[in-house]
């Protein structure tokens, strides 16, 4: 019996949405208000599910405790309260859209889940704009 566990954790963080091969026009027009010059912020929800067969002791596919401690050390203590174009070495040469962060997201949690497997990341950056990833 396979089930899917889904942790879901929120952090706070800054940037801006440009492309340095694109003129300053060509940078607001494709990403609007979101190349703005001095950045601009979000509160983030981060998604992780994990696919797996509970554990006949535990009942549980991980532990939420260790699969929390995991996230956060590895994302979350990474970009909360950051710019993400200047403070988080990962991103550094990255257009940090909501695509291109949950592609490295799953390139640095995929081998770092203490149980199961990572079968899905979801990133809201608003109740209207989120992605999804699942490793394909």
């Amino acid at each position: 019996m396979a089930v899917e566990l889904t942790r879901k954790i929120r952090f706070c963080s800054a940037h801006r949405l440009y492309n340095p091969n694109l003129s300053e026009e060509e940078n607001r027009r494709v990403f609007g208000a979101c190349a703005n010059p001095h950045g601009h912020g979000h509160t983030y929800a981060l998604e992780i599910s994990i696919h797996g067969e509970p554990d006949p002791k535990t009942g549980m596919i991980v532990n939420i405790d260790e699969l929390d401690a995991v996230i956060r050390k590895e994302i979350v203590d990474c970009v909360d309260h950051r710019h993400l174009n200047y403070d988080v070495p990962f991103l550094e040469g990255v257009n940090p859209t909501m695509e291109n962060m949950v592609v490295l997201f799953w390139k640095i949690l995929a081998d770092k889940i203490p149980a199961g497997t990572l079968s899905r990341i979801r990133l809201w950056e608003s109740d209207n704009n989120s992605v999804t990833y699942t490793g394909a």
